[in-house]
């Protein structure tokens, strides 16, 4: 098991299903209290993280909202006190043909994926700073790295995504913060098979299987294939790691 996570509070957006609430049981398990920021009902992930002999809370939250992230982060030090650790998986990926986005959907996965992820850090990161000890962790995505169609403003949030792991981890490396991003590729979440299959794909099944075939391990990613890199990056052991994103796509992208 990693070290240092005993008694952290962490804060996991989009925390109600899927990958954010695979997240949020594993670090319960590690030790860590968890507050789960989502507009779905995250009562499931909750008793989860109350399952594994932790506190857990759960918060109605927009994030693309300065009032609603403002109200979170008020939440969450009055329940816990602070906020050790800030997971930003709150995030949409809409299928839609390059000439069929309109500005305003362009806004909307930007104002979720993007602007989202920069409020939250602007939240929570100056009392980490200001403890000497956080550890930040992004949603970036394997699509950075592979040709996929139908995901131009997905990708361009993605990428800025990459770009604000970045520059944060420069500013808040020396006061103890480490900012990196998770890269996955498609996997199984409810998020996924909502969305649908892509354009000549007959279903969600064809498409999780195709996909595996250009995978180095031929099989579907699942959020638990996710869960071992954030409890790392969140530990004491990635104390000299950061400003990385990392590919978790089973060999999708081999660079």
């Amino acid at each position: 098991m990693a070290k240092g996570h005993q008694d952290k509070i962490a804060v996991i957006t989009g925390g109600a299903n899927g990958i954010g609430q695979a997240f949020a049981q594993r670090l319960a398990q590690d030790g860590v209290h968890i507050a789960v920021a989502d507009r779905q009902s995250a009562d499931e992930t909750v008793k989860l993280v109350e399952a594994a002999g932790r506190e857990g809370a759960a918060f109605d939250c927009d994030v693309s909202s300065p009032e609603s992230i403002a109200q979170l982060a008020a939440n969450v030090q009055q329940r816990f006190g602070r906020c050790d650790i800030l997971v930003n998986c709150a995030g949409v990926f809409p299928l839609q043909p390059f000439e069929q986005i309109t500005y305003a959907d362009w806004r909307r996965v930007l104002s979720i994926n993007l602007d989202g992820t920069f409020l939250a850090c602007s939240a929570f990161a100056p009392g980490m700073k200001q403890r000497g000890w956080g550890r930040i962790v992004n949603m970036a995505s394997s699509t950075l790295g592979s040709v996929v169609t139908g995901f131009t403003h997905y990708v361009a949030s993605k990428a800025g995504i990459v770009g604000l792991t970045r520059a944060l981890a420069t500013e808040l490396g020396p006061y103890g913060v480490t900012v990196n991003s998770i890269a996955p590729g498609l996997t199984r979440t409810p998020g996924a098979f909502a969305r649908g299959p892509r354009a000549g794909v007959a279903t969600m099944e064809e498409e999780f299987e195709r996909t595996a075939q250009m995978q180095a391990i031929n099989r579907s990613e699942v959020p638990a294939d996710l869960v071992g890199t954030v409890s790392f990056l969140t530990s004491d052991d990635a104390t000299f790691i950061t400003g990385q994103m990392i590919n978790v796509d089973g060999g999708r992208n081999r660079t």
